[in-house]
This record gives C-alpha cells, structure tokens and sequence, in this order.
C-alpha cells in the first residue's frame, strides 16, 4: 500500500471519527448521489457546437430521442428535494424546541444557499462584460451566460420552499399532485394558456418537498411507503409517455415543443415520486454502506462542497470547451451531437471535466463555508451536535 492511499485511509477514519454517532449518513448519502446526477446529467446532454463564430447549445436527445432513458438515470432533482424537505422539517422543529426565532434558522439556511452565488455572479457578470467588449456574438454569449446561470432557477424554488416550511410541515404530499394535474388538464387538454403552466414551478417540486417532511414525521419509515411511490410512480409515469403525449425525456430537449422539467410536468411529478420511492428503499442499504470510512469520507466531501459543485458544474464544462477551442472542432466537444461516436468522445471527456471542477471547487469552496472566505469552525458534515431532544437528528 502506497504512502498516498495510507494517508488518504488514515484521513477518512479521522472523518468517520468526527462523524456524531446519531447523524443519519443515509440523508448525506442521497444529497451527494442527487447532486452528482445532476452534475453528471448536465455533461451528458449538454453540447456547445461551434458554427462559423458562434456556439449555440445542443443536446444529444434532439438528433438521438432513444437516448432518453439517460435522463430518467440522472435527472434526480426530486430527491435533493425529498432531502431538503426533510432536513429542512426536521431541522425546524429542532430550532423551536432549542428556542430559536424562525428568522433567525431561516437566515442561517438561505445563508448557506445564496453565499456561493455571490462568486458565480462575480465571475460571469466580468466574463459576459468582457466578451461583449471584445466584439464575441451576442448569441454565443448569451448560450454562455444562460448555462452558467441556468442553475439559480433551482436556489431561487428551494428557497421560497425553504422559507414556507413552517406552513409545509403539515401539508399532505397528495395535494401538489392534484394542482399540477389541474394545470396540466387546463393547458394541454382545454387550450389554457402555456404560462399557466408556471404555476407547476412551485407545485411540482411541493411533491417531494412535502414527502421530505412526511418523513420527518416518521410516516414513510415503513418500506410499504417506498414501494408505493415507486411502482405507482412508475406506472403512473408510463402511461402518461405512452399514451398522453408527454415527453419521454425528463430534461428539457431545445427546440422540443413540451418540455417536462421546464416548467414540471404531471410526468416529472410522477417520475419524481418514484425517484422518492426508489430513495426511500435505499436508505438502510445507504447507512450500511456509509460504515465504510473511506465511503462515509467521499460523500461527506461531496456534501460539504454540495453548493459549489453544483453551481459551478457548467462552468467547468464551458472552460474545458473553450480552452481546446484554439485547437479545432474536436469530437464530443464542439461538435453536432448526432451519433454514437459524440456520445463515447463525450465519455472520454468527462475526466477533463471533473478537472475543471475540481479547480473550480478549489477556488471558490471557501464561498460556501463563510462569506468572503472566512472559516466559521468545524464543518456541518462532522461536527458534533446537541440534539434538543432525542427524536431529533441533525444534518
């Protein structure tokens, strides 16, 4: 055994130490596994093709639709919101029985979502200016700005979500269901109009935010719970693609007349509470598997820098594609995302992406863990809590 993994073993077990016994690492383990789906998801289906002195965005679901079953693996935003549900409602109820005034544990919250965007808005707002400037098309910048800022749409619904948690907490998951099957009913079935269709921007991800808070209530702890969501989801999802007309891609596909992510769709409901269902049986499997040091030391290391790389996956991509721009129109980089032969040299891309992020994370992680970079003590992944009561668990 090399001097290198030793050290790195002897890193996570000082992890998996520091780690309080009580924390629930299945929780941490889903955040880290929807957060790579996305990240993931994103370098798969997101092409930037070069034209004459433009680049526009692509996607390989346009020229290959069979290729959908690729979003249904990645496109795991329902369980950030199951866990940000749940570690919202329970985090909640810890901070009334410690005596906590609700401004102050919402402060705290949307501190922790909005310091890392101050970076990102830093970075682009400089990036955009500069290329304007220097004569590039408005159209590759505005494709540039777009992706790069096309992440915000989720802080900005996880915060207003976030924010109505005490109103949340009691709200039985079958509701938002039935407001974004009204929506979709009165604007593909009775010709309402198409901006009625925002109105599921809040309701679609209500679903797996209010089954995040079911959990807290201990109402999903039984694998029934799980196996309902999951093959009702499943079923209810597959009727909808096979026979309601709705997409079989759960991203969005540019130049696609419906999209079910953009705003959700009853099909992305569906599709989500499967996805909850499916997380929901996972769980034990998840807190055995996170007993592994070297394990529970990789998702926490995702966990703490979950804001950063997520907000700056796009940027990684698009700095690993214009620095190899010099060189010519290369494959699964700059080319039309047309065939198999883009999909493997997009594969054969992804390390250099991951490079790129991991560059990104290291300049700007410190954004996430304090403003303007200052460190405020141990990390929220490994530090010891005080549990107000012994029912509640942190995260």
């Amino acid at each position: 055994m090399s001097a290198l993994t030793t050290a790195l073993r002897d890193a996570a077990v000082r992890v998996d130490a520091a780690t309080p016994g009580h924390r629930d690492r299945a929780v941490d383990a889903l955040r880290a596994l929807a957060i790579l789906g996305v990240v993931l998801g994103h370098w798969l289906v997101t092409a930037l093709v070069a034209d004459e002195r433009t680049l526009h965005s692509a996607s390989p679901l346009q020229h290959m639709p069979w290729l959908a079953p690729i979003s249904w693996m990645f496109q795991t935003l329902a369980v950030f919101f199951l866990v940000g549900g749940h570690v919202a409602t329970r985090g909640y109820a810890s901070a009334r029985a410690r005596g906590v005034p609700y401004h102050h544990w919402l402060h705290g919250r949307l501190a922790r979502l909005f310091k890392p965007v101050a970076a990102v808005l830093t970075l682009w707002t400089a990036v955009t200016t500069v290329l304007l400037l220097s004569g590039t098309e408005y159209a590759t910048v505005r494709t540039l700005a777009k992706l790069a800022l096309s992440p915000l749409w989720f802080l900005l619904v996880f915060a207003v979500l976030t924010a109505a948690t005490p109103l949340l907490a009691r709200l039985h998951p079958l509701w938002p269901p039935a407001v974004v099957l009204h929506v979709d009913l009165l604007r593909f079935g009775l010709g309402a109009p198409g901006s009625l269709g925002w109105l599921n921007l809040a309701a679609g991800w209500l679903v797996p935010y209010t089954l995040g808070a079911a959990w807290t209530r201990g109402e999903l702890e039984r694998r029934r719970s799980g196996w309902i969501l999951l093959l009702a989801g499943t079923a209810a999802t597959a009727v909808l693609v096979a026979w309601a007309g709705y997409p079989a891609s759960m991203v969005g596909v540019p130049g696609a007349g419906v999209s079910n992510l953009n705003p959700p769709t009853l099909a992305a409901v569906t599709f989500g509470l499967a996805q909850c269902g499916l997380a929901l049986l996972l769980r034990d499997r998840l807190r055995g598997a996170m007993r592994r040091p070297v394990a529970w030391a990789a998702v926490a290391l995702v966990n703490l820098s979950a804001m950063t790389l997520f907000l700056w996956h796009q940027t990684a991509l698009m700095a690993a594609t214009a620095t190899v721009l010099p060189a010519g129109r290369l494959p699964g980089l700059h080319t039309v995302p047309d065939g198999l032969g883009w999909v493997a040299a997009r594969l054969a891309w992804l390390p250099v992406f991951a490079l790129a992020l991991a560059v990104c994370v290291s300049a700007f992680r410190s954004w996430e863990r304090g403003a303007g970079g200052r460190r405020r003590g141990r990390s929220r992944v490994v530090r010891a809590h005080r549990p107000a009561r012994k029912d509640v668990r942190h995260v």
